[in-house]
């Protein structure tokens, strides 16, 4: 199973050395997370591709290994849109919260003692406990009343 810290990383390194675009490994929860992303405009486009760079063409041929998701990060003024991206859940310590718990971070109140409440721009991605495991962000999910593990946030 991909870790979350390690997009979270490879995402927040990108955006400190200033690149244009960031590749990942292709798996479906870095897919999730980067669509969480760019719905929420931090990031331009996604791409699928290969080691060598974004190419929906050669992905089709490439082993499983080579393939990989290409984000185009998103600057403004030359300063990046993504300042800080950082995970909350983690394999020895998973966080999981019910509808209510992710209401009280998304409205700015502290929930149970492990999450901070969100700040003003900052999003939280949740991947829901639902039948189709979803992967959503936290204010999204309490408009749908699902409740789930809590991945990691960004801003």
């Amino acid at each position: 199973m991909p870790r979350a810290h390690d997009i979270c990383s490879r995402i927040q390194n990108a955006f400190r050395a200033r690149l244009a675009h960031v590749g990942v490994p292709h798996t479906t929860q870095n897919l999730a997370i980067l669509n969480v992303l760019l719905q929420s405009g931090f990031i331009s486009c996604i791409t699928r591709g290969t080691m060598a760079g974004p190419s929906p063409t050669a992905w089709q041929t490439a082993t499983e290994a080579k393939r990989r998701i290409w984000a185009e990060l998103k600057y403004r003024d030359d300063r990046p849109v993504l300042t800080n991206m950082k995970v909350i859940s983690k394999p020895s310590n998973r966080i999981y919260m019910d509808v209510d718990e992710i209401k009280r971070i998304c409205t700015g109140r502290r929930a149970a003692w492990v999450v901070a409440p969100l700040q003003m721009g900052e999003i939280a991605v949740v991947k829901t406990r639902s039948k189709l495991n979803q992967y959503l962000e936290a204010r999204e999910a309490v408009r749908l009343g699902l409740g789930g593990e809590v991945l990691c946030r960004a801003r």
